[in-house]
């Protein structure tokens, strides 16, 4: 049977939150979001057709992968998460391993899913069994040449020794990719692109299948 969409499980979570989060919380969640859905331009991030210079990432075991690596044998689809712990993140990548990796394996086609957390959170791929690969884009250098990286104006006052989002990404910053989706052809142009300002909103797997008209060719 397949996966309950991400939008249904992420209605689910904003439900149980409804339940059992503070006034004040609910409502800079729900503020922040809405004040990156209002602010989203997209004429200000990648657009389709560009040719994405060459970039480095780097893998959980410390290994870089440059942009050829990911290109060697085909397409590639570049998932952009925020950071190792956030909740809607480890609703997002689960979904996407299950009903993408095998699948644009069989074809050559590499999926990676990035995050400015470094090194890459080790926890994460165990936790969910995850066989999609991982890796870290220090300092957002990625995310912001592709203009997807935001800071929120809302921003709590850290004092030493907290953990917030700067800790938890090592760039001491608020900075963030907004989830997004890019799908590179072989020759680094961008095939496909979306981004989602809103982080309870994200591409749905039949969109990005949609893209790949590799795979309806293999199944033909």
């Amino acid at each position: 049977m397949a996966d309950t969409s991400l939008k249904a499980q992420f209605d689910a979570l904003q439900a149980e939150r409804e339940r059992t989060w503070a006034p004040e919380q609910l409502r800079r969640n729900a503020g922040t979001r809405e004040d990156l859905v209002r602010k989203y331009d997209p004429r200000n991030h990648v657009q389709v057709g560009e040719l994405v210079e060459p970039f480095t990432l780097v893998d959980g075991a410390g290994k870089e992968i440059s942009r050829d690596d990911l290109l060697r044998h085909g397409p590639a689809v570049l998932i952009f998460y925020r950071y190792g712990g956030c909740p809607a993140c480890n609703i997002a990548l689960p979904h996407y391993d299950r009903n993408l990796t095998q699948r644009l394996r069989a074809q050559g086609i590499t999926l990676i899913a990035i995050s400015p957390q470094t090194p890459v959170d080790p926890a994460l791929a165990p936790r969910h069994g995850l066989e999609l690969l991982l890796a870290s884009d220090p300092g957002n250098a990625l995310g912001r040449r592709l203009g997807i990286t935001f800071e929120p104006e809302d921003k709590p006052a850290v004092k030493p020794g907290d953990s917030w989002i700067g800790s938890l990404t090592g760039t001491g910053t608020w900075e963030l990719p907004q989830p997004t989706v890019v799908v590179l052809d072989q020759d680094a142009s961008v095939r496909f692109v979306d981004v989602s300002p809103d982080w309870l909103a994200r591409t749905e797997v039949g969109t990005i299948l949609d893209a790949l008209p590799e795979l309806r060719a293999a199944a033909a």
